[in-house]
């Protein structure tokens, strides 16, 4: 299959350079030092537990170089859309498929806005990366894991693209899970995800310190309890006993892990507060949903959306 990686740092780099490791046509697209060192010596994959490995790669920052392919992965920061999603319209054709692992529940709908809605695929991922220089990414850990489906339309279902896709994905070595609604997953990862970037955030905190302290922890749980509610508020079937996960799996976490948003936060960059704790707010307020533990971290960090403030 023909693939295009728009987003092509942590998380969309690795997975396309696993496509391309297993003989897909991948297109990366990027731009700066990092177009420059992937066009020059290739995109490597640092991972002390899976291998190390190097692909040469095609790589461009114009996607009207690229035209139509197979299959649009997007997975640029939220905070980027605007300027980025346009860039999918020279790369689609008749048949081309949008794959969206970005974080948040409004990505698909915001793409559909750009492209319609039949091309569009959601999905989300659970992966440990980082971009530590321009053309190498490191991965933490094994986790490579992408669950995805259609999202639109009458669902559930399991199309045909859907199975194309993931036998790719798992041909590339890569933990692809199908679900018949695309929209459960990507909302039970946003029921944790949310709380777990705004209480590190907001505490400038790993998540041990946040977990271990019983009131803390407490206000975390409620947290996603909030989200919880608004899912199902917005018809979206989460699991019943999708708290219980939550909890035994942010209670699995090694102490030390910290957000990718107090990542950005602790190094001055912009911060996904608007796709993940904005859109909380303004989904609960339309709803008629109370969030209150969400709003208040939303009004903490909410200036920092656009990176460090001033003094």
């Amino acid at each position: 299959m023909r693939f295009a990686i728009l987003g092509s740092g942590a998380v969309g780099g690795y997975y396309g350079a696993r496509l391309a490791q297993a003989g897909h046509d991948v297109t990366f697209i990027a731009r700066g030092a990092h177009l420059a060192a992937i066009r020059r010596h290739g995109l490597a994959i640092r991972s002390p537990l899976l291998g190390d490995f190097t692909v040469p790669a095609r790589v461009e920052d114009d996607t009207s170089r690229v035209g139509p392919v197979d299959v649009v992965v997007v997975a640029v920061k939220a905070y980027d859309n605007v300027t980025a999603l346009p860039m999918i319209l020279p790369m689609l054709g008749p048949g081309t498929s949008v794959l969206t692992l970005q974080n948040g529940v409004d990505s698909a709908s915001e793409i559909a806005a750009l492209v319609g809605e039949a091309p569009v695929i959601g999905g989300t991922t659970y992966i440990a990366t980082a971009l530590v220089a321009p053309g190498v990414i490191e991965q933490t850990g094994t986790h490579r894991r992408i669950v995805f489906g259609e999202v639109f339309g009458k669902l559930p279902r399991e199309s045909d693209r859907v199975r194309r896709i993931h036998e790719a994905l798992v041909a590339a070595d890569i933990q692809a899970e199908t679900a018949g609604d695309g929209r459960i997953p990507i909302w039970e990862k946003f029921i944790f995800l949310v709380p777990l970037a705004g209480f590190t955030g907001g505490t400038r905190l790993s998540i041990g310190p946040v977990w271990s302290d019983p009131y803390v922890r407490a206000r975390f749980v409620e947290a996603c309890r909030e989200i919880e509610r608004l899912a199902r508020a917005e018809g979206i079937a989460v699991a019943d006993d999708r708290m219980q996960q939550i909890e035994a799996y942010v209670g699995s976490m090694p102490g030390s892990m910290r957000s990718s948003l107090l990542i950005d936060l602790s190094q001055g960059k912009r911060i996904e507060v608007e796709a993940l704790l904005g859109s909380v707010v303004r989904r609960a307020a339309h709803r008629g949903v109370p969030a209150p533990i969400i709003g208040t971290l939303y009004a903490v960090l909410k200036p920092y959306a656009e990176g460090a403030p001033p003094a």
